[in-house]
C-alpha cells in the first residue's frame, strides 16, 4: 500500500487497549479510521474524540457485535457507506472466560470462539466484495502467543486464537489473486486493562518468565499493524510475534 494517508482502516474493539493504540498510530498517518466497539459506547467516543483533537477529521466509532454475523457486514457496509472504501480490517476484538476445562461451561467455550475466532471470519466475508472490486486490502487478524505455545485453564482462548492462525494462512492463499495480504499478530503480555487485573506478585513471575524482562506496551503491536499496512506488500500468509522472547 506504501502510505496512510487516503487509506480507510477498521478496527474491532478499538476501545481501548491494543485496538485504540492501533487506531491511535493509523490515524497519526493520515488514515481515516473506524473505531468499533460492542458495549464500551463511552471509551469508543472518547477515542474519536481524542483523535480528532489531534487533528484527525475522519475518525468514527460504529456499534456492532461482530460475534454476529448480520451485526458484523453492517460495520462493513456502514464504513464504505461513509468513506466510499475499505483498505485495511484489523480483527483486535476479542474475550476472556479463563477456567479449567473441568469447571468450563459450553457456553463460555462458545462465547469466546465467536468472538475471537468466528468475528473474524464474519468481517473478512463482509469486506471481501469490496477488495476484490478495489483489488487491494490489508487484513491483520490478532491472535495471541496462546494460540501458539498454550496455556493453563484457557483451552478456549488457545483454541480460538490458534484458529485465526490457520484462518490467517489458508486466507491469505485464496486471496493473494486479489492482491489482498491477510497476517496474524501473536502479542506476548501486553499492559492492558485486562492485565491490570492481574495481581502484583503473579506479574513479577511472569516478567521473570520473559527473556526481556517486561511487560510489552499496546503501542508496540500497533506499529507492528502499521508496518504491515505501510510496509508489507510482499507479506502474507504469516504470523508475527511480538512477545518480548515468552515463547519462541
Amino acid at each position: 500500500m506504501g502510505k496512510l494517508e487516503g487509506t480507510v482502516a477498521v478496527i474491532t474493539g478499538a476501545g481501548r487497549g491494543i485496538g485504540r493504540a492501533i487506531a491511535e498510530e493509523l490515524s497519526a498517518g493520515g488514515a481515516s479510521v473506524v473505531v468499533n466497539y460492542s458495549n464500551s459506547k463511552g471509551p469508543a467516543e472518547e477515542v474519536v474524540s481524542s483523535l480528532s483533537k489531534n487533528g484527525s477529521e475522519n475518525a468514527i466509532a460504529i456499534q456492532a457485535d461482530v460475534s454476529d454475523a448480520e451485526q458484523a457486514a453492517r460495520l462493513i457496509e456502514e464504513t464504505v457507506e461513509r468513506f466510499g472504501r475499505i483498505d485495511v480490517l484489523v480483527n483486535n476484538a476479542g474475550i476472556t472466560i479463563d477456567k479449567t476445562m473441568k469447571k468450563l461451561t459450553t457456553d463460555e467455550w462458545d462465547k469466546v470462539v465467536q468472538v475471537d475466532l468466528n468475528s473474524c471470519y464474519y468481517t473478512v466475508k463482509a469486506a471481501l466484495p469490496h477488495f476484490i472490486e478495489q483489488e487491494s486490502g490489508t487484513v491483520v487478524n490478532m491472535s495471541s502467543f496462546v494460540g501458539e505455545a498454550g496455556n493453563f485453564g484457557q483451552t478456549n482462548y488457545a483454541a480460538a486464537k490458534a484458529g485465526l492462525i490457520g484462518f490467517t494462512k489458508a486466507a491469505a492463499k485464496e486471496l493473494a489473486r486479489y492482491k489482498v495480504t491477510v497476517n496474524a499478530i501473536c502479542p506476548g503480555f501486553i499492559e492492558t486493562d485486562m492485565f491490570a487485573f492481574v495481581p502484583e506478585e503473579v506479574r513479577e513471575k511472569i516478567k521473570k518468565s520473559i527473556p526481556l524482562g517486561r511487560i510489552g506496551e499496546p503501542h508496540e503491536i500497533a506499529r507492528t499493524v502499521r508496518f504491515l499496512v505501510v510496509d508489507g506488500d510482499y507479506i502474507t500468509g504469516q504470523t508475527i510475534s511480538v512477545n518480548g522472547g515468552v515463547y519462541m
